[in-house]
Formats: C-alpha cells, sequence, structure tokens
C-alpha cells in the first residue's frame, strides 16, 4: 500500500525504500539524524463473514528513526529503526524495520537486521493501492516477499556505475530466524522449516520512457525446499502509473499460512500463484492531489484446493476501487472499495479471516 506515504529520506537508504516524508533533526560534522512518523485513522466498513479480524476500527501509529554517518569519501554507515502499533479489537505492536549497514557508493551497500524481503522490490510494484492490495507481499504464501528477520543483504544502484536505470540485490536469511513478525508475544521462528534461505532481485529503469521491468527468486536451502519466483512491469510518467505482478511460490514446509498448512498434512509440496494489475492517474488542483485507482488481484493454490475438502482454488480475489487525496505532503484522506469476488467455497473464504463480503475502507492520514 501507499507508495506516496512511505516515509525515509536519507539517500544512503534510497536502496532499501523511497520517501517524501520525513524531520530532519541533526546534519552536522558529517552525521545525520531523520525522525519519521504516522498516525492512520482507519476504518473499515460493511458486512463480514466472521467475528474474527473484521471490520470495525483498524487505526495505527508508527514512528521510526534513519541514521547515516559519513566515515570517509566513499563510506558511510546507516541504520534504521521503526515500529507500528494498532489500536482496534486486533491490536497488535510491529516492529517494522530494525537494521545497520554500510555503504560503498557506486560499490553497492550491505546490511543486516529485518527488512525487506528481496521480493518486496518486485511486489511494491503493485502494492501502491490505498488501503488494499499488497497480497503478494506475503511471506506466507511467498518466501522472502515481504519484511522479514535476521537478513543479510547486498544492493547496488547502476551496476556499479556503468548501466544507468539497472540495480540488483542479493540477500540471505539466517538460519531459523526468516519471519514476519506482525505480533509480539508468540513464537514465529523456523516457520521455514529452520532452514536457510537466500535470494536476488534485478530492475532495469528503461531510459527516460518511465518504464520499468523486474525479476526475482528466493529458495531456502536443502532438497525439501520452499521457492518463488516473481517478475512484474510498470510504467510511470506523465501523472500515470500502470503495473503488472506475477508470482509463483512452493512450500513443502508451512511457512504460517492456516491454509497451506492444513494441505500439507497430505501434500508433500503445496504451490501458490497470482497476478496483480494496478492503474491510477493522479490529477492536480490548485490545492492538493486526487489519485484515483482501479486494481485487480487473484492468487490461487489448486494444490491446496484438492487437499481440503469440498474447496475452491482462490485465496484472494477482488476488484479495487479507491481514491486518495494528497492535501500535502503530510495530509492524506482515503477511501477504498473492494469488491469481493470469492465464493464461500474457495479456500481464502474460510478460517478466521475468510470473507466474502465487500469492504470499504475510510482513513485519515498525518504523516512527518
Amino acid at each position: 500500500m501507499k507508495r506516496n506515504l512511505l516515509a525515509i529520506a536519507i539517500p544512503a537508504l534510497l536502496v532499501a525504500g523511497a520517501a517524501n516524508a520525513s524531520i530532519e533533526v541533526w546534519n552536522k560534522d558529517g552525521n545525520k539524524l531523520n525522525v519519521n512518523g504516522r498516525v492512520y485513522a482507519l476504518n473499515y466498513v460493511g458486512k463480514h463473514d466472521n467475528t474474527v479480524d473484521g471490520n470495525g476500527d483498524k487505526t495505527t501509529a508508527r514512528i521510526g528513526f534513519t541514521g547515516e554517518t559519513q566515515v570517509t569519501d566513499w563510506l558511510s554507515g546507516y541504520g534504521r529503526f521503526e515500529w507500528e502499533t494498532a489500536t482496534g479489537s486486533d491490536a497488535s505492536n510491529e516492529t517494522r524495520y530494525a537494521f545497520a549497514g554500510l555503504n560503498f557508493g557506486q560499490y553497492g551497500s550491505f546490511d543486516y537486521g529485518r527488512n525487506d524481503g528481496v521480493l518486496k522490490a518486485l511486489t511494491a510494484y503493485t502494492d501502491v493501492l490505498p488501503e488494499f492490495g499488497g497480497d503478494a507481499s506475503n511471506n506466507s504464501l511467498y518466501l522472502l516477499s515481504a519484511r522479514t528477520s535476521a537478513v543479510a543483504t547486498y544492493r547496488n544502484n547502476g551496476f556499479y556505475g556503468l548501466v544507468d536505470g539497472l540495480d540488483f540485490a542479493v540477500q540471505y536469511g539466517d538460519n531459523k530466524d526468516i519471519n514476519s513478525v506482525e505480533t509480539t508475544g508468540s513464537d514465529e521462528k523456523g516457520l521455514n522449516g529452520g532452514k536457510e534461505a537466500y535470494g536476488f532481485n534485478a530492475q532495469y529503469a528503461i531510459l527516460d520512457t518511465g518504464l520499468s521491468v523486474g525479476a526475482g527468486y528466493t529458495q531456502t536451502s536443502g532438497s525439501d525446499d520452499n521457492k518463488a519466483w516473481s517478475t512484474g512491469l510498470k510504467y510511470d510518467a506523465y501523472n500515470l502509473y500502470l503495473a503488472g505482478l506475477y508470482i509463483e511460490g512452493q512450500q513443502k514446509t508451512a511457512m504460517g499460512s492456516q491454509v497451506i498448512s492444513q494441505a500439507l498434512a497430505t501434500k508433500d509440496k503445496v504451490k501458490v500463484k497470482g497476478f496483480e494489475l494496478v492503474a491510477q492517474y493522479g490529477i492536480d488542483f490548485e490545492v492538493g492531489r486526487l489519485t484515483p485507482s482501479l486494481a485487480y488481484v487473484q492468487h490461487q493454490s489448486k494444490d491446496a484446493a484438492d487437499a481440503i475438502s469440498g474447496s475452491s482454488k482462490y485465496l484472494a480475489k477482488y476488484v479495487e476501487v479507491g481514491m486518495q487525496y494528497d492535501f500535502n505532503k503530510n495530509l492524506t484522506a482515503i477511501v477504498d472499495y473492494k469488491i469481493n469476488l470469492l465464493d464461500s467455497d474457495d479456500i481464502g473464504a474460510q478460517g478466521k479471516n475468510g470473507n466474502t463480503k465487500d469492504t470499504v475502507a475510510l482513513g485519515l492520514i498525518y504523516q512527518f
């Protein structure tokens, strides 16, 4: 979600995420410190099949900082921490980011800690809707596709200064500690069977056309491996944003999804695949900017459906129609309508989070 709402603005960290709102609180003698935060007043309106994780208050608050220190003219160090808490009935706490690293200029950067999984660079192509969307950014379905703990990442922009627009990243996930950690108070280690994981991505921005393409692959070690791969395409120019993503995953050890875990009790492996399409157009006014959006999201697992009696294959299937109004870089209002296309026998409609009803999200965001 929210391509325009990510907050962090230190040049050394641009390889790890984009931003347009933060406060510089210190910049002296080669040392910088930025602070960012967000209050997202959000409510889901509509009917829900289940009483758990349904509609109602989804308000969250977020605070974080980034720091950079210049060591030499070619070497700098950096760190990032960001934490979020939810206030609704499903209130939880999450450490979103916690990592530190070194930046070697045109020779790339290296960091370790809790950071984006290497496939997140691609799933972010369609993870831009006002509230909904981003289903491909799900570590329970696709390995290293979202934020995760204990990852060491090397990134390089511009291919060592030789090819403008050609970026790549290589990532290693530490043994037993790779997880999504969205809530505190539970032991989530070993979601990949205690295996190490690794992956890479590559992206190319084609000259000044606004067109970018990307691909990535992830896998755990050993013969009983979990794996995922993805490819994406996006166009971002003249106030128009278009993006498409295709992703496939295979699990032999469950990564946290209740449906996949149930299916693996009777199958030796479960495959998941999906695609997402997004279109947005920005309209500038004398005060503010309006961005309507339209999207289609579909993820499925025939293997899981075959293993669960009476089930059909779709994990997620919906059309999104939304609008985001940016009063300025600090204040945004959103309305997002999720037209749910799941049937009651689809595997995505089962369990405590299952739902076949439409949902409207209404929100107001203040960020700095």
